[in-house]
């Protein structure tokens, strides 16, 4: 009775053995080829789409691809060298723009130290034309130091020592050599102090222009007084605004204060400071009007500076139409 039932699950287990082979009979085949086989290698079609699209698409003009691709490097290098230009170019393009305002300024100072009334007489500090560009300080005093130590200077001091002396002005320098060379010193010492403070040192401090503009045109009244007006009245440096001169005035009182060390113990004080200031002004004036009529005769002798007085009013006015138009402008 065992061994009967031990045959019948026996059996039953073979049969449903078989019957699940018969269902899949190459499962085992498969299993088998999937464990030996190695996997096949997969293509990435995200790296494929990617570099497809950052390949150029085909061009049927070669000429415009290549120009667009030579373009790029030549605006990339034009740019570079455009920034690195400019950039080089900022403070070094200040200086020369300076440098050649000095030129120019320098161009105008020598051709006013050409300038000599009957070839005798300097005319260093006098302006043919309005038109000129600004002084800078070391300028100004080179120009008033150039009159000062001009060979006529010495002259005119020269001068001016002997009249002095015949008229018995400054006895306490007593007569003679010794008197005369004295009363010669002094008075070179004041045109020499009056036109180095006035005309060099105090414009360059307060930005006034030193020089005389020559009028040279108008009726012989309105020259007159516009040449007189010179000793009280200057322009500001770079502009056409007149403005009192202070550095002429103050200047001539200056060196009538340091005159007070060279001149007899009679002849010193206040009264002789004010006093000499004064006379240095009026000095002043005569030189002022002196240039203003003097070339009206000199330049029929001098052909070269008479074409630079010619040059000087054509450019004044040039200048002078062109305020005028800017005036009638509306604003």
């Amino acid at each position: 009775m065992q061994y009967s039932l031990r045959a019948i699950v026996f059996g039953a287990a073979i049969l449903s053995a078989t019957g699940l082979f018969a269902q899949n009979p190459g499962g085992v085949q498969e299993s088998t080829q999937a464990t030996e086989l190695p996997d096949a290698p997969q293509p990435q079609m995200a790296e494929l789409e990617l570099a497809q699209q950052q390949q150029p698409a085909p061009n049927t003009d070669g000429t415009q691809s290549s120009s667009q691709s030579t373009s790029q490097p030549s605006s990339q290098a034009s740019s570079q060298t455009g920034s690195q230009s400019g950039s080089g170019s900022q403070q070094p393009g200040q200086q020369p723009a300076d440098q050649s305002q000095y030129d120019k300024a320098q161009q105008q100072i020598k051709k006013q130290e050409t300038q000599r009334a009957f070839g005798i007489i300097p005319s260093f500090n006098t302006s043919f034309t309005h038109d000129v560009v600004p002084l800078t300080k070391g300028q100004k005093f080179k120009l008033a130091l150039r009159g000062s130590i001009d060979p006529f200077t010495f002259a005119q001091e020269a001068l001016i020592g002997g009249y002095r002396e015949l008229g018995d002005n400054y006895y306490g320098y007593g007569w003679g050599v010794q008197g005369y060379f004295k009363r010669a010193g002094a008075a070179y010492a004041d045109s020499f102090l009056g036109n180095v403070i006035g005309n060099g040192i105090l414009p360059g401090l307060w930005h006034q222009e030193p020089r005389y503009f020559r009028l040279g045109h108008g009726n012989v009244i309105h020259r007159a007084f516009y040449s007189a007006l010179a000793a009280v009245r200057c322009k500001h440096d770079g502009t056409d605004r007149w403005e009192p001169n202070y550095s002429n005035v103050i200047g001539n009182l200056i060196a009538g204060g340091i005159s007070n060390l060279y001149y007899p113990p009679e002849q010193k004080g206040l009264e002789h400071t004010i006093g000499n200031g004064l006379v240095n002004t009026a000095v002043g004036i005569i030189g002022t009007e002196f240039q203003e009529f003097a070339w009206d005769v000199a330049k029929r002798f001098q052909k070269k500076t008479a074409q630079q007085i010619d040059e000087g009013q054509q450019a004044n006015q040039l200048k002078n139409q062109q305020q005028d138009q800017q005036k009638q402008q509306p604003q």
